[in-house]
């Protein structure tokens, strides 16, 4: 009877009394299908973590007060899913691998927390079961065939709209008319336009859940109320996002900051004109005279080209980084890779078609067109639920961070360097 009671103890999970911030006891019952998620997503090291500390001394924008990420630690190994999904400072984490290369046990905590970013954006996405679906490979296929077959619909009905509504389209030779007879602009502007504003009201209903849960934890851990006002911890977040200042601060992977500005600022170089070719008959502070396609030395198609080089140099860059081998890196998960490679295929595709629309091949830069409108659906439609959506939960966190003062309890300085990295190993030890 008693090995028996002792093995149904040990198949059972423990609920262990544990002091809260607020000096009240509190309950753990362990998630542990959540110790296996974060397992399968590439943090299946964190359970070595003996906290010393060494993480957290460190990171260098880890704050004074209640440092990450040796608290995650704890957490995720008592499988505290609440706990870690309701915590900002997973956020303020930027992979940048200085906690993990210099952990003495090799518990890599930088990829703990990224598997629980990722756990995080699925966990808040509406509806969940599309969040789970874009970080699993097997639903890769199903999630390309939705965007290419609302897009072909779309094409499909262009007739019969077009004669219900009365409109005509413009035909012509060259560069200006190239496109218009198989994929209308009014039609790729209503249709981009709609997946837009879906995905944009699906975040900001992730990004509300989000932002409950975070003032829902802090209230159950005694923490009073904000100390900064809110529009200026967006400001002051804003200037830090632009800036990818405390990329700056990484001692491993200082070359991150680079990939990052590529691919950040090149994106936007897109994005703008993008969004100016949409709206430019609409918008009523774009006061010029509108023709689309533009010309190859047009200032927008000069600007749209340059940031598609910049994307590309960025993501090239980052898959060098991933892919040479070295003990030390990051562990990349597919969650990362579909992010890159969607990008990736958006500006390639986006780069072919202009080439062979130059040389006017027919009818492969029709094809290759669709192609690139297909993956650049994808990337907007999926972009609640993919890795893109850390741009969006990271800002949060980080003006929240802002918001209630934590921001000011960072170190003065400037955390563990390669110099005396031997020395607090030996301490940790």
């Amino acid at each position: 009877m008693q090995d028996t009671a002792e093995v149904k103890a040990q198949e059972s999970p423990q609920i262990n009394p544990v002091p809260s911030k607020n000096g009240k006891p509190v309950l753990i019952e362990p998630d542990l299908d959540f110790i296996q998620l974060l397992s399968k997503s590439g943090g299946d090291l964190f359970k070595k973590c003996m906290q010393c500390g060494t993480c957290s001394a460190t990171c260098a924008i880890s704050p004074d007060s209640n440092p990450f990420p040796r608290k995650e630690m704890a957490w995720a190994a008592w499988g505290m899913k609440d706990r870690l999904l309701s915590d900002p400072d997973v956020w303020l984490c930027y992979q940048c691998n200085d906690c993990s290369t210099r952990c003495p046990r090799g518990a890599k905590p930088g990829d703990l927390l990224a598997a629980v970013r990722q756990e995080s954006v699925i966990h808040y996405a509406f509806p969940r079961f599309l969040g789970r679906w874009v970080s699993q490979p097997q639903s890769l296929l199903l999630l390309l065939g939705i965007p290419m077959a609302l897009l072909a619909l779309a094409l499909y009905l262009k007739d019969p709209i077009e004669n219900a509504l009365g409109l005509s389209r413009p035909m012509g030779d060259g560069i200006i008319y190239s496109y218009t007879s198989m994929y209308p602009h009014w039609l790729l502007n209503s249709f981009f336009m709609i997946i837009c504003f879906l995905a944009l009201i699906i975040v900001i209903v992730g990004v509300g859940r989000f932002w409950q849960g975070l003032k829902k934890a802090d209230i159950q851990n005694g923490i009073g109320s904000p100390s900064n006002g809110l529009f200026s911890s967006i400001w002051v977040t804003l200037k830090d996002v632009i800036t990818h200042k405390n990329f700056t601060e990484c001692t491993k992977t200082r070359s991150r900051y680079l990939t990052h500005m590529c691919v950040f600022f090149g994106f936007i170089a897109l994005a703008v004109v993008s969004f100016w070719t949409v709206t430019a008959r609409i918008t009523p502070i774009i006061q010029s005279d509108f023709i689309y396609p533009f010309s190859f030395w047009s200032p927008w198609k000069l600007l749209a080209n340059a940031g598609g080089l910049a994307l590309i140099v960025g993501l090239m860059w980052m898959i060098w980084e991933r892919v040479k081998e070295q003990d030390d890196a990051p562990v990349s998960s597919y969650f990362d890779w579909t992010l890159i490679g969607t990008l990736l295929l958006v500006t390639l595709t986006g780069f072919i078609t202009e080439l062979l629309h130059y040389i006017r091949l027919e009818p492969h830069r029709h094809l290759a067109y669709f192609a690139h409108l297909v993956f650049a659906c994808s990337l907007l439609m999926y972009l609640p639920y993919s890795k893109f959506a850390h741009l969006v939960y990271r800002t949060t966190a980080m003006v929240y961070s802002e918001y209630t003062g934590r921001n000011g309890n960072k170190p003065n300085k400037p955390g563990i360097t390669e110099d005396n990295h031997e020395e607090a190993k030996d301490n940790a030890e």
